[in-house]
């Protein structure tokens, strides 16, 4: 065969294999798939799915659309921490730089006052700003593209009727290549269909309200499901877990084992409008912000519609985390060299952390402080454990409860790294080894 017709067949080949990866990525980001096709909303003759229950049937537009924008959780990534509602200044700190949750009040200046409706809905659902310069999928607008015009427009609304406030963001520090925008031109071609949400006829009205909250609003995937190399979601492991902001976003699929298939309704509803259920553990780091600064706002019907959906998604094994150590540990550490672990851990942990959580592990001055069958304390990466002793448990609450202090300026990483091993050790079901630099990197995440 002819040199040139070997390299056309070589090209052919790549083509070949290049399309068949793209589509492998592609059809992995589709978050519905497992339900079956759905119908377009026009032509769904169930109670509409979308916009604001009907508790705020008689509300004016302005409360529905503050509600909407609560189940988007639009405020933990636009609201920093001790600044105006919606003013922007989160940092999101990633391996190559940083970015900034930027400013939607109704400032001019600063903000997004001089947005016009169509600009709004563009940048909601397709990351482009009214400057037409692209958005990071930081900004979840592949599960907001399935939000209906009335309901990102009801957002809007409630926006601007908020006190405009002047506060310049400071800019992304991305490295390159990945401060080149343009290159999420062809992101959104390949992960962002931009449909509106399809019902599916055959499930329940209440699964079909759940399956718009979690896909539509709440984005419950950008923070549970795991990504492929191209950073899309792959929803073929849908909602089985994976790492957000430096904590793990644990799988929430009805896995027995992995997941939460053995809680009960009554638990997850709990824990999604509460951020605790008993014997299963609090809420804490991202997951706490998006129960505090959202999940808590939503209506009894909203949680139900939530934990139906969440039941019906294909239970997913996460690999080998053991079973929930469900027995408390003895009454008082044995007698010894540490129980046989770090004496470190053991000192700091009657130093600093006995007496709220109790040589048992059963929180002895409240329920949040219980560690036993705790998802974090059975986890032998040891992440979640390591981050809270870091950051402590601080909820995004109008009066900025402390359930924990953070510890992260008085131990060093071998410290947090000892105690948090200690921990998983005395109360889980198997010792976990963070180490000392895994902590750093943890520490660098929440900086």
């Amino acid at each position: 065969m002819k040199p040139w017709r070997i390299l056309l067949v070589i090209i052919a080949l790549g083509a070949v294999i290049g399309a068949g990866v793209a589509a492998w990525f592609i059809t992995a980001s589709r978050p519905l798939a497992f339900a079956g096709h759905g119908v377009d909303l026009a032509a769904y003759h169930g109670p509409s799915p979308t916009g604001a229950p009907a508790d705020f049937a008689s509300a004016d537009p302005i409360a529905r659309g503050q509600y909407l924008a609560q189940a988007a959780d639009c405020a933990a990534c636009h609201t920093a921490k001790g600044g105006a509602p919606y003013a922007g200044g989160t940092a999101f700190h990633l391996p190559f730089g940083t970015l900034w949750g930027p400013n939607i009040t109704a400032d001019k200046a600063t903000g997004i006052g001089g947005w016009t409706d169509a600009q709004f809905i563009r940048a909601v659902r397709q990351g482009i700003d009214d400057q037409g310069q692209r958005l990071y999928p930081a900004m979840p607008y592949a599960a907001f593209s399935q939000m209906t015009d009335a309901d990102v427009l009801a957002i809007k609304a409630y926006l601007f009727s908020l006190p405009p406030v002047a506060h310049e963001t400071p800019p992304d520090t991305l490295k390159f290549p990945f401060n080149q925008r343009w290159l999420m031109a062809i992101w959104g071609a390949m992960f962002n269909p931009d449909k509106r949400f399809e019902p599916r006829p055959e499930r329940s009205p209440e699964w079909n309200r759940g399956a718009y909250l979690a896909e539509a609003m709440a984005h419950c995937g950008d923070c549970h499901t795991p990504r492929t190399l191209a950073q899309s979601l792959d929803n073929r492991r849908k909602f089985a877990g994976a790492v957000a902001a430096g904590w793990m976003a644990y799988n929430i699929t009805p896995h027995r084992l992995s997941g939460v298939g053995a809680w009960s309704d009554a638990e997850l509803a709990q824990y999604l409008s509460a951020g605790h259920a008993d014997g299963r553990g609090a809420a804490n780091g991202p997951m706490g912000e998006a129960v505090d600064l959202s999940l808590s706002h939503l209506t009894p019907s909203d949680i139900k519609a939530l934990v139906a959906y969440v039941r019906s998604v294909p239970a997913t094994s996460s690999g080998n985390l053991p079973p929930p150590k469900l027995d408390p540990a003895p009454a008082l550490p044995k007698q010894g060299v540490a129980d046989g672990f770090d004496p470190r851990g053991k000192r700091i942990f009657e130093g600093a952390c006995a007496s709220c959580h109790a040589w048992t592990g059963i929180g002895s001055l409240n329920p949040y402080a219980t560690l036993t069958g705790v998802r974090a304390v059975n986890d032998s990466t040891a992440t979640n454990v390591a981050a809270i002793v870091l950051a402590g448990a601080q909820r995004r609450t109008p009066t900025g409860t402390s359930l924990m202090p953070g510890f992260g300026h008085i131990l060093s990483d071998a410290e947090v790294a000892a105690v948090a091993n200690y921990v998983t050790a005395r109360f889980g079901a198997k010792g976990s080894s963070i180490t000392a630099k895994q902590v750093a990197d943890l520490r660098k995440g929440a900086s």
